[in-house]
Parts: structure tokens; sequence; C-alpha cells
């Protein structure tokens, strides 16, 4: 069974592994230097729909089926989905379970949605609440736009701390047994509010709250970065980084090394002009496609996924509220 360790970390004895791992991305991701990585890629953002929300729903259930197919099942062999994404009240995920026959569980971590339900289904998986949970997470940059900036038609200049919103989607299934990449603890970030009012620098907003979980994650493990082969953040992007790094230099530890963006990895910066990268529910569940195949390959035994998440609404932001950061943390072994 897990085991608390220290504050905010749980360490699973029992094996909870990573089954299978799909992707389906966008148009301009499937340009960018992960375009090998994904499973699908698709022509036309739109998806055959007539709008953006009906796109990344659509998105949202392929990811899905791709992932329990890949896993050699069918969803009748999954007790739980755990989804969510950008759209107000997750509707897209709920629009993507509703076709389905499964017990459902939806989420909003905002970008970090991803981590968290992975951290969530490894306890389902650990409690013995079933064998098998698939965990996904969406996006898409025209309904984000839309829902918390402005709609595209105005032509908004975009300043060069914003991040560029992955559309895409990305699913994983959790079993309790196999030869798999194995999750073996998870730590729970807390809500960090830096102050930031500036839609458009989620980077600023998420860094603290990053540098914060991997602080605690290295107490509680009583570990440091000589332990981990790759430190991946979500999407702090190159304005996060920065500050991240800085942050965490203050107090002595130094990751510089062996840390990766998920945000700056799935976009050329220079090629695409994404300014600061990439952000969004998709960009880490995208990337971990990437990371996932590295880790069957044996190439990292041993990495932390953590998803960070910009936590606002459109009435926050247009009542100029701050935008409060969270992180959930995953650490993930090969073994």
């Amino acid at each position: 069974m897990a085991k608390k360790t220290g504050m905010r970390s749980v360490r699973f004895e029992k094996s909870v592994c990573i089954k299978s791992v799909s992707s389906v991305a966008g148009t301009k991701e499937s340009e960018g230097p992960l375009k090998d990585c994904f499973d699908i890629s698709v022509n036309d953002n739109l998806y055959g729909e007539d709008s953006w929300e009906k796109a990344e729903a659509k998105f949202a259930g392929r990811a899905m089926e791709e992932a329990v197919r890949k896993g050699a099942l069918t969803f009748g062999d999954i007790d739980y989905i755990l989804a969510g994404d950008l759209q107000n009240q997750t509707t897209a995920s709920c629009y993507a379970a509703a076709k389905l026959d499964n017990s459902f569980f939806g989420l909003y971590g905002a970008c970090s949605t991803f981590g968290e339900g992975l951290s969530l289904g490894a306890a389902l998986i650990d409690g013995g609440w079933g064998k098998n949970v698939l965990c996904e997470a969406s996006s898409h940059f025209c309904a984000a736009e839309k829902q918390f900036r402005f709609p595209l038609e105005l032509g908004n200049q975009r300043p060069q701390t914003s991040t560029w919103t992955v559309t895409g989607s990305g699913a994983a299934v959790l079993c309790g047994e196999g030869n798999y990449p194995r999750i073996t603890g998870i730590t729970t970030g807390r809500i960090v509010d830096a102050g930031i009012t500036d839609a458009n620098n989620m980077g600023a907003a998420m860094a603290p709250a990053a540098a914060d979980i991997i602080l605690n994650h290295f107490r509680d493990f009583s570990s440091g970065p000589q332990d981990y082969d790759r430190i991946f953040t979500g999407d702090l992007g190159y304005v996060g980084r920065e500050i991240l790094l800085k942050l965490l230099s203050e107090k002595g530890c130094h990751i510089e090394e062996i840390h990766r963006d998920c945000g700056i990895l799935i976009y050329d910066r220079d090629k695409q002009d994404t300014h600061s990268g990439g952000s969004g529910c998709a960009c880490s569940a995208l990337v971990f496609s990437a990371i996932y195949k590295k880790l069957i390959e044996g190439e990292y035994k041993k990495v932390l996924l953590i998803p960070t998440g910009a936590l606002m609404s459109p009435v926050s932001v247009q009542q100029g509220e701050s935008i409060m950061g969270i992180c959930h943390l995953v650490m993930i072994e090969k073994r």
C-alpha cells in the first residue's frame, strides 16, 4: 500500500504501471521538434467540426480511444476515466466521456491537469479500486484564446511573455502489473500566489509553485537532482524556466543540467513564432509521449514529470485577480 512520505508526498509500494500512452497533435504541434513522437497528427485544427470547442472534445475522445487500443484493452476493461481541459466546466472532457460507458472523474488543475490525473489514477490503482484507469488531458489554442484572452478575429498583438496554448490531447492507461514504466511516488503541490495578474505571462505565475513542489519533493524523499535523469516541468516556457532556476538557485538547489520544460520542447520558437513557448493541458500530455518512449527504450531510468498550472478563470482575469499557480509532481521509474 502507499505510504505518506514527508509533508506532501506519497510513495507507492505496490506496482502502479503506465501500460500505454497516446497522443493526438494539432497542426502546429505536428510541425514541431517532437512531430515523430505523436500517434496521430491532425492537419485541420477544427478536426472536421464546426467549432473549436467541439474539435477539442474530438481530440480528447480520439486520444482515449488510442490509449485503450495501444493497451490491447476495450473500454469495458477501464474502471475509471480521469480527464480535464481548459474549457469552462471541463466541457471538452465531459462531451468526450459522455460517448463512453465508464465511471468518470472530471478534473481541473489548469495546465497541471495531466499530472493531477496521473497522481489520482495511481492512487486508485494502488488502493485496489480498479485494474485499469485511463487518464487524459486536452487543450485547444483557439478555444483557450477566446475564453481567457481575446477572440482571434481581433488580431491582438501577443507580448513576448505569452505562451502558445497547445492543441491536442494526451492519454495514458494505468494498471497494476506488467513490465512497464512505473509511478513510484507523487508530490502534491499547494497553491502559490505570486501576485501575477497578467494573463499573458503565465510562466511567471507558475514558476514559484514549481520551485515549491520541487524543493518539497527533494525534502520528502531525501533526494536531489543527482537522483534523476531528467526533471520535466509542464509549461513554464522560457520566461518561467528562467524564474524557476533563479528561485531554486537562491535555495542552493541547481537543476540546470537535467531540467527540461515541455513548453520549450514542443515548439521551435524561432521557426514557429511561439514567443515564450507552449502551454495548455495538452502540453505535458503530448510531450509525455516522447518521455515515455525514452523510458521504454531505457534511455531514462528515473524522471520527474511536473505539469504546472495557472489557476484562473475568465471572471477572475476580468476582475483583475491574481493568477495562482499549482503543480502536481509524478515520479516515474523504469525498473
